[in-house]
């Protein structure tokens, strides 16, 4: 049914090129982040962004409230992972910023995630904040783009439909500083005393200077700037058996 409608709009719009598209796998996601981003892409796809008309993820998805059906999520907060109501959006935000990339949009607005995140290259990632933080890309074709999104289970696919093939396109990221990671220790009494399990795998920090060359069909090509990211590093986060205390006599 919802293929047969987007087919429909295919038409409707004029949009019958794939212009660019990109994929996420979530790795290991927690039952409120699949739920948040397969929601985010139901909510996403069929959305037709209009020449010379600018494109908003957090006014086109957003607010991610409970009454929209958002549960909580994963959110990095420092280098605590915690969890909040619409957690996993970015994923969304990220897979976003790659396709409108390839598909040689300008970018309007885009931040980095204060921490490297594992499911795109550094420099590659977006990150959302209803209210502060979005990401935006201008059509600044003369033709509407049309926007397809699905999640399938941990994967999360995005593609932009427009009149014709954007030129090749392809990244380039040069790191001019890595910060080395560190690993933070908690107890856990359920583990067998001595043994340890990794929580959440670390990585390392850095500040990322991004860049894409577009080759264009006539042979000629140029180079778009896309700034620098800074990411803290993320810790090893890593468990520790404990040996329960000795009964006192």
């Amino acid at each position: 049914e919802n293929d047969h409608n987007f087919q429909a709009a295919r038409e409707e719009n004029g949009t019958p090129v794939l212009m660019a598209a990109y994929r996420t796998v979530l790795r290991d996601p927690l039952p409120g982040e699949e739920n948040n981003v397969h929601l985010a892409a139901r909510l996403l796809t069929g959305t037709v962004v209009k020449p010379g008309q600018t494109f908003s993820q957090n006014n086109t998805v957003g607010p991610y409230s409970q009454a929209k059906g958002f549960q909580k999520g994963p959110v990095y907060i420092g280098s605590q992972l915690s969890t909040t109501i619409g957690g996993g959006v970015c994923k969304l935000a990220s897979t976003l910023y790659n396709v409108a990339v390839l598909s040689n949009l300008p970018i309007i607005e885009r931040y980095s995630h204060g921490m490297p995140v594992p499911y795109v290259p550094y420099g590659q990632d977006a990150t959302v904040a209803y209210g502060c933080k979005d990401i935006k890309f201008m059509n600044n074709t003369s033709t509407p783009i049309l926007i397809w999104a699905q999640g399938i289970d941990n994967i999360l696919y995005i593609g932009f439909y427009g009149k014709s093939k954007p030129p090749r396109i392809v990244w380039h990221h040069n790191f001019i500083k890595t910060i080395d990671t560190h690993k933070i220790y908690r107890s856990n009494p359920t583990l067998p005393a001595g043994s340890e399990k990794v929580v959440l795998e670390g990585m390392k920090g850095a500040i990322v200077s991004s860049w894409v060359t577009i080759y264009n069909k006539d042979g000629t090509s140029q180079i778009k700037r896309l700034g620098k990211s800074h990411y803290n590093p993320m810790p090893y986060i890593i468990e520790k058996g404990v040996a329960a205390a000795a009964s006192s006599q």
